[in-house]
């Protein structure tokens, strides 16, 4: 990979966009059109991405666990029911697909970079922004053997969309934020408003600073409302590199942590359909209350994205992978998907603060059984909470509800006055989805360098506002002074 080289590339680069979307997603929501791969399902739900090929009819067949088709050795029967570009980044090794053009390898002596002159990822325009990057850290690796070409990777084999642009990188483990901090840092900056790299990160979760004002005070406009982040366990590598005992080290913990929530939170942990990790349930739930799951929105499916297979995420699927959830359904953990953990709490209607205080409660459960076990999770001062995509590090809080607010997004506008209300927009079937009769899911854009309680504060005023401008359309009423003076986290009108 020479500097020449890539000044060419650069000379054939297409224009690019600034929008930001995640590196990977599964396309499975919870119900309520929550999206717990957040940005990335943009890329994999634009129609006519060259690089995304339609799913492939599959027989469907019970899963019979064997010794001589399960992970690492093999594939699970699931598996084999699947795609053969699905299946091979299912396996031990990681993903090569001439297919699907993913034919960067992550063994060692790393290989020269391909020609990226088509690419549109921020991880390839950090790559051309410094012509040297690759060459410094390509001999580096982690202590836990993680090597730059693990990071990149998915940014490698997927050049992206030409109206969409993915973070195209990923991280191995923690020390990759800081042993790679030279590709690393310019994606979170590119993809946080230009975060730097000396910047602190504030995390604050007191539910008593939340504000009391009610979102939708008649019932009317908010469906569904939910907060949900993601935790990683420290010691460990994350997802892309986890090797399969230690995947199954993960699992325990957690599910261990999960299993001690007490009152509301008590609930049972569902591995998989065929995953062989779990004692309790060797096999996994049953196909049938997996498709349930599924059916709802509540439960993630196999790796069915380029993006997600070449980051590594889907090796030795599905073991010790799994779902935790209360009696209620209103809390749900997703383990070993895209991150160790993903923590989802959500009702009907939209009683954030009972949403939050579960989001609270859990995460410190959790939490106090891992510490006692000698493990936390992966934190500090400049990223917040360390996660697998650049996107999600900070607090990795979503608050969002699914809305009906059919005349204000008629409005000319609603786009750019989501972004003055520091909010995002989308259809009901997440990222990137229409829009149907005005149903919106609306929530919060910001992850890092805003503590969680700010983030939730943005979310209920944002919202609010919204709701209290459509009723007012409703009745023939003019909005257009308070939407011109409305403010991030700010009440529209004197309370």
């Amino acid at each position: 990979f020479r500097p020449s080289n890539i000044r060419s590339v650069i000379s054939k680069s297409k224009s690019m966009t600034s929008t930001s979307v995640r590196a990977f997603s599964s396309q499975q929501q919870p119900e309520g059109g929550m999206n717990m791969g957040m940005f990335a399902g943009a890329a994999t739900l634009a129609a006519g991405a060259a690089y995304y090929m339609k799913k492939e009819e599959a027989t469907t067949a019970s899963c019979v666990v064997t010794n001589e088709s399960y992970p690492p050795n093999g594939l699970s029967a699931n598996v084999k029911t699947l795609p053969g570009w699905i299946q091979a980044g299912c396996g031990n090794d990681e993903y090569i697909c001439p297919e699907k053009g993913s034919t960067y390898s992550c063994k060692e002596p790393l290989q020269d970079l391909p020609d990226l002159s088509e690419h549109n990822n921020l991880c390839v325009d950090a790559l051309k922004a410094d012509l040297g990057v690759y060459d410094r850290l390509r001999d580096r690796k982690t202590k836990l053997g993680v090597n730059v070409a693990h990071c990149i990777k998915t940014g490698i084999d997927n050049k992206g969309h030409p109206m969409i642009k993915t973070c195209g990188l990923v991280a191995g483990d923690e020390e990759s934020w800081t042993l790679f901090a030279d590709i690393m840092e310019p994606v979170l900056s590119a993809r946080h408003n230009g975060y730097a790299a000396d910047a602190k990160h504030p995390t604050d979760m007191d539910i008593t600073k939340l504000s009391k004002r009610e979102i939708d005070p008649t019932g009317k406009y908010v469906l569904t409302t939910r907060c949900r982040t993601g935790r990683s366990l420290r010691g460990f590598r994350l997802p892309p590199c986890n090797d399969f005992e230690e995947r199954r080290q993960i699992e325990k913990l957690i599910v261990e942590g999960l299993c001690n929530l007490e009152g509301e939170l008590a609930g049972e942990y569902f591995p998989l359909h065929g995953s062989r990790s779990y004692s309790k349930k060797v096999g996994g739930m049953p196909e049938a209350y997996a498709k349930e799951l599924q059916s709802n929105g509540n439960l993630f499916q196999e790796p069915d994205s380029t993006l997600l297979l070449s980051s590594g995420c889907g090796r030795h699927w599905p073991d010790a992978r799994g779902i935790f959830h209360n009696k209620a359904k209103n809390f749900f953990v997703w383990i070993n998907e895209e991150d160790h953990s993903r923590i989802i709490s959500m009702e009907k209607g939209a009683n954030i603060h009972a949403i939050f205080q579960r989001f609270c409660d859990a995460t410190e459960g959790i939490k106090k059984v891992l510490t006692a076990n000698g493990s936390d999770f992966m934190h500090n001062d400049h990223l917040g909470y360390i996660l697998t995509c650049p996107s999600n590090c900070g607090t990795g809080l979503r608050a969002g509800a699914m809305c009906v607010i059919p005349k204000l997004s008629e409005r000319a506008g609603f786009k750019e006055l989501c972004s003055q209300l520091k909010l995002q927009a989308r259809g009901g079937s997440g990222v990137d989805s229409a829009a149907s009769g005005g149903k919106f899911d609306i929530s919060n854009a910001d992850r890092l360098g805003t503590s969680e309680v700010d983030l939730v504060n943005t979310f209920i005023h944002g919202v609010a506002n919204f709701l209290r401008w459509e009723a007012m359309l409703e009745a023939g009423e003019d909005i257009e002074g308070e939407v011109a003076n409305a403010k991030p986290a700010t009440c529209c009108y004197e309370e």
